[in-house]
């Protein structure tokens, strides 16, 4: 009995080396990181929201950290194909993944995905989030939303909206739309949310959702009008269009966001300095204004929140995909 009571306190002694270890591992980690080049894949093609999100970030850490951080677009999929490639990296914070809400969305509605965003990410940072904005022809006669509503009504299911494509955010949010304000609407999928905004200025389609982003010149040069966005306080590039929770759908909201996310078994250490970074850079006067000129606002939060963030999201989409029957093609 004497040898096993000798035992324990041996054994509590190497449980302690081995957790001060780790830490001592993990915090030296966070503080020698990045010691080379670091690379962030977007899993879109080059020049949309996504692409311009993760350039802005990737240049200001470039400077913050002094080694150069390449943004490497590998579109396809709804953006589970460059996904993957993050999935199988090693987890060392040297390659990094910014997508879009199109992450929860794909969560929630592929069970084929080619990674388990349960076991295969840890998440690390938030961007930024813009609202998306409901537009029409203005040649339509539709003056706002509630004119949409009442017309919807009156014609169910004759009225038609578009969308980048089955489990697009701008499907989802149209469908979330369309089951709160109790109408039936006919959805119409696009390869590209470009087409969409398109066939609407053309009068092929009742209305679109798009983002800020996106859809603003075509309002401004008066090819489309605004009718509401879909965030619960008004655009400030769109002032005159209110929140639709204002308009006609009260508690409405969906919006448009980009995060960052790492390899799962990232040292926390590491992910830690990532989300601290960007928070900083998050500030920066200049980010501020590339962030105002597209619409969007940062979003602060650090990794934990994030990730409760991301699980919300992913639950409000299984939600709506749910409730309109919508599966991954």
């Amino acid at each position: 009995m004497s040898g096993v009571s000798e035992l324990k306190p041996m054994r509590r002694a190497a449980a302690l080396l081995i957790s001060i270890l780790v830490s001592f591992s993990g915090t030296s980690a966070g503080q020698s990181y990045p010691s080379k080049p670091v690379r962030i894949i977007v899993p879109f093609s080059p020049g949309g929201v996504t692409d311009i999100i993760a350039r802005t970030h990737a240049a200001k850490l470039a400077e913050l950290w002094g080694q150069n951080v390449v943004v490497e677009n590998r579109p396809g999929a709804g953006g589970s194909l460059g996904a993957a490639v993050v999935a199988r990296a090693a987890p060392d914070g040297y390659l990094l993944l910014v997508h879009s809400s199109g992450y929860a969305i794909n969560a929630a509605v592929n069970p084929q995905l080619p990674y388990d965003y349960r076991k295969d990410f840890v998440d690390v940072a938030p961007l930024g989030s813009q609202p998306m904005v409901l537009v029409v022809s203005p040649n339509s006669n539709l003056k706002s939303v509630a004119d949409l509503l009442a017309l919807a009504r009156a014609k169910p299911g004759e009225l038609t909206y578009g969308s980048a494509g089955i489990g697009s955010g701008a499907h989802f949010n149209g469908e979330k739309f369309r089951i709160a304000a109790g109408v039936e609407v006919l959805h119409v999928p696009y390869k590209g949310g470009s087409d969409a905004i398109n066939d609407t200025m053309a009068g092929r389609l009742t209305f679109t959702f798009n983002t800020v982003t996106l859809a603003l010149p075509f309002i401004r040069d008066g090819r489309l009008a605004a009718l509401g966005v879909s965030s619960l306080r008004r655009s400030e590039l769109l002032p005159a269009a209110p929140p639709i929770a204002e308009a006609g759908i009260p508690g409405f909201e969906f919006t448009f966001w980009n995060g960052l996310w790492a390899p799962a078994a990232t040292p926390a250490a590491v992910v830690e300095r990532i989300n601290r970074d960007l928070m900083r850079i998050m500030d920066l006067p200049d980010v501020l204004e590339r962030f105002a000129k597209l619409g969007a606002e940062p979003m602060r939060m650090t990794s934990a929140q994030f990730a409760r963030f991301v699980k919300s999201e992913i639950d409000d989409s299984a939600r709506i995909a749910q409730a309109a029957g919508i599966k991954a093609q």
